[in-house]
């Protein structure tokens, strides 16, 4: 569901990144886990399609990315693929019903019935329904959090990427975060992007990104 084999990347005039190969299952859990300067984020977004490497093979949810092209890879990660961002990145003049039918509107055109069914019935078990008709800046930390993870999981992805999603919060709402995200996302392949060592013992399967040579 998720390989990476042989990948390298290089910003202009920056050092050559190379990443350890790995592969994780349909359903499987994972953790990305490094701290700051170890490429998180650029592997994060080579695997989302965002930027493409040097070399080597990255295959996600059954898309050879390095043979698809840029409006290919938009229609695959509005159908196939979950971000769950650091920062939320919300519409501040929208509702948070109407940032989390954004996306498949952009995508498709409109949003069906089934889908805004899906988002209350998401919204209610996130424990945030009564912030449904709030704006972004009306929510708390932890309540933006949520909205995150409903909007990444509306379209039912097959494969969710998690960037940072504990680093804001305490013991107690970190966990209660992933709980969310292993429930929520239980029929799709979870990776976890994190400097959190908290999360280091969460999975069984961790890859460890070591920091770049100067």
């Amino acid at each position: 569901m998720v390989e990476v084999q042989g990948v390298r990347f290089r910003y202009k005039d920056g050092p050559e990144m190379d990443f350890p190969d790995f592969f994780c299952g349909a359903g499987d859990r994972m953790l990305l886990l490094g701290n700051s300067g170890s490429g998180k984020t650029t592997l994060l977004h080579l695997l989302c399609g965002l930027l493409r490497p040097a070399s080597g093979k990255l295959a996600v949810a059954g898309r050879d990315l390095g043979a698809s092209t840029d409006r290919e890879l938009d229609v695959w990660r509005g159908d196939d693929v979950g971000i769950v961002f650091q920062r939320a990145h919300f519409v501040q003049s929208l509702t948070v019903v109407e940032n989390l039918a954004l996306p498949h509107q952009l995508t498709h055109g409109s949003v069906p019935a089934d889908v805004l069914h899906r988002m209350d019935s998401m919204l209610d078990r996130l424990g945030i329904a009564h912030r449904a008709a709030a704006l972004p800046h009306e929510l708390s930390v932890g309540e933006q959090q949520r909205a995150s993870i409903a909007r990444a999981l509306l379209h039912q992805p097959k494969v969710v990427f998690a960037d940072e999603p504990t680093s804001a919060l305490d013991d107690h709402n970190a966990s209660a975060v992933m709980d969310i995200l292993d429930r929520e996302a239980a029929d799709a392949t979870l990776v976890v992007v994190t400097h959190d060592q908290r999360l280091k013992d969460r999975y069984s399967y961790c890859v460890t990104l070591e920091r770049l040579a100067p």
